[in-house]
């Protein structure tokens, strides 16, 4: 049987951990088995227990400590996850063999790794090497959605994310419950928005007009075929929660590969037994 597993992605701040936190909670009050592995080697606090750790096998701090490689915060970072991918087998035997884990995957802030660096990619196909199916969940923080030109930004990077890593990939705009309520009313205009409608009302945020053309061409490339779109995520309301998890479920084809229920006594004493049945008069 396969496992299933988010990888959880998204700019620093975006509420990553958050999400993993509120996921394992939704998933054990539905009585499904999750765990959380956490993949920043930098994180230092967690809202949620850990079963997979990438800090016992490297943290950015001993790779910015040793004087030999002069790598700063970022460069340490890259250098962490590149020892990661480096060492398939330490990654194999943290996962286990369990079967029927559904895992949530915590990763770093730094979208260098998920656009334009082939780590994350290698990661990938190391976990569906051990049969994980793995489907991405991009967050963006719904306060990017109230200026035009932070939100071209996010897509583009969620854009860029899906391309890079060729995955199921579902777009999650997070902390719905931190906005004003006047922007809770009007947040369905942003949910399916229309980016050239975003660029006119904030033009005065472009630096030009041949800038502008060109924002508004990338616009019309993502608003055509419909590439981009995200899902509100509201963590205080159930139903916002239970959309995400079925959209994320339905990518992964999740619970497909079960086998059929054995029937009850009650029903198998019905097989093939028509006498019940209405007649037509």
């Amino acid at each position: 049987m396969p496992r299933y597993a988010h990888l959880v992605m998204g700019p620093a701040g975006s509420g990553k951990s958050t999400y993993c936190a509120m996921m394992l909670e939704h998933l054990a009050a539905l009585r499904r088995s999750a765990a959380v592995v956490n993949l920043d080697p930098a994180a230092e606090h967690f809202s949620y227990p850990v079963a997979v750790d990438v800090r016992d096998l490297i943290e950015v701090g001993d790779v910015t400590e040793d004087d030999s490689l002069c790598l700063g915060p970022n460069g340490g970072l890259i250098f962490c996850m590149e020892h990661l991918v480096a060492n398939p087998s330490w990654l194999e035997l943290a996962l286990g063999q369990d079967e029927d884990d559904y895992l949530l995957i915590d990763c770093p802030g730094q979208v260098e790794l998920y656009t334009h660096l082939p780590v994350m990619r290698e990661l990938v196909a190391q976990l569906q090497h051990l049969g994980i199916r793995v489907c991405g969940v991009f967050l963006l923080d719904s306060h990017f959605m109230m200026e035009a030109f932070k939100y071209v930004s996010g897509v583009l990077t969620a854009l860029s994310a899906m391309v890079s890593l060729e995955i199921p990939q579902v777009n999650v705009l997070s902390k719905m419950d931190l906005l004003s309520p006047g922007a809770r009313k009007q947040i369905h205009k942003f949910l399916e928005p229309d980016l050239c409608e975003y660029l006119d009302e904030g033009s005065g945020a472009w630096a030009s007009e041949k800038f502008k053309r060109l924002s508004k061409s990338i616009s019309d490339l993502v608003d055509d075929y419909s590439l981009v779109r995200f899902l509100p995520l509201d963590r205080s309301e159930d139903d916002s929660v239970d959309a995400v998890l079925a959209q994320v479920d339905s990518a992964l084809q999740y619970g497909e590969d079960e086998e059929p229920r054995e029937p009850r006594d009650e029903d198998a004493g019905n097989d093939g037994d028509f006498d019940n049945f209405p007649q037509n008069s």
